[in-house]
């Protein structure tokens, strides 16, 4: 029972101190947009949404080169996913209470939301139909497809941004600050949450084994809900901040960077292609994250600002996600 508390002790521990780094990440890319002229959405979806998915990232490759768990990877990638559109819903509760969140949001946010149900639903053709797309070695024809697709979904994300880009809405230049300086920042607490996501998976596997928890489980829900504590902490801060454009790009943008990192994970999983050797389940997970897209897709166009804490969009977002986590369970 010892051992128990050691891991969850550990795990909470690398999980506050992605909190603490992820705080300070929204700051220093919102310094650095202003130094740079840059837009805030696409600070969001490129710069935040690269770095608050490093956890992702790791965790992904530990889970399947350290200790051979590829149920968790993909659970954690995907799970992350749906997660992440869930923070909609909570930056939505921090934001202005007679205002929608989405209602602010600028439109080029439903290119990345529909580019990253684009992403998805490969996943999911692959996993009802594992050999689709074929393989090459032992590495599944769908992972090149989809990072080819991401790296189309990131050139179509910055053409858009170079297009529409108002020279009006960019903050002046900082005085008192530098780009070395600011990158140094970003760098370094990057580095802490990197660091601290590597012991996720070893802790997480601890745990989930002596609770008796399925890997593709925790890996969907407790797991991924840790490594999107950034997404959550650098979200709720640029929302304070009033950058709602970095805030949601964060979350699509997280979401195209996750799918890229499920090929990469592909890659250095050397059995064989990766979701031959996961659960079927998870594709109530990748199913239920194509849903809640959808509605936030619908509540960026629609504009609705009848709220009450929530508005009908975010409120539709929370209770399809517990339906989904509901399901899950019921299947373990």
């Amino acid at each position: 029972m010892e051992s128990v508390y050691y891991n969850i002790f550990g795990f909470c521990v690398a999980a506050s101190l992605i909190v603490f780094s992820g705080s300070r990440l929204s700051h220093y890319a919102d310094m650095l947009a202003d130094l740079k002229g840059w837009g805030k959405m696409f600070i969001g979806i490129i710069l935040l949404a690269s770095i608050t998915s490093l956890p992702e990232l790791v965790t992904g490759l530990s889970a399947v080169t350290l200790i051979g768990a590829p149920d968790m990877a993909v659970g954690d990638i995907l799970g992350s996913c749906a997660f992440n559109v869930l923070i909609i819903s909570i930056m939505d509760y921090f934001y202005d209470p007679k205002k929608s969140l989405t209602s602010a949001a600028n439109q080029g946010h439903i290119i990345t939301a529909a580019l990253s149900i684009i992403l998805l639903s490969i996943v999911g053709a692959a996993i009802v139909f594992p050999d689709i797309f074929g393989h090459i070695g032992w590495v599944g024809g769908y992972s090149f497809v989809l990072l080819a697709l991401y790296v189309i979904a990131i050139r179509i994300v910055y053409r858009y941004e170079v297009n529409t880009k108002n020279n009006n809405n960019v903050a002046p230049v900082l005085q008192d600050g530098s780009a070395t300086y600011i990158i140094g920042r970003l760098t370094f607490h990057a580095s802490v949450v990197v660091t601290a996501a590597l012991f996720l998976p070893y802790f997480g596997e601890h745990i989930a084994e002596a609770y008796d928890l399925g890997k593709g489980i925790f890996g969907t829900l407790f797991l991924a809900v840790s490594t999107s504590l950034p997404e959550i902490v650098v979200s709720v801060s640029a929302i304070r901040m009033g950058v709602a454009d970095m805030a949601i790009g964060n979350i699509f943008g997280s979401n195209l960077f996750n799918i890229a990192i499920l090929s990469i994970d592909d890659i250095l999983y050397r059995k064989g292609p990766i979701l031959s050797y996961t659960s079927s389940n998870h594709i109530i997970t990748l199913l239920g994250t194509i849903v809640i897209t959808s509605i936030g897709i619908i509540g960026i166009v629609f504009k609705t600002n009848a709220k009450w804490k929530l508005t009908i969009d975010t409120a539709l977002i929370v209770c399809v996600y517990v339906a989904m986590m509901l399901l899950l369970f019921s299947f373990q």
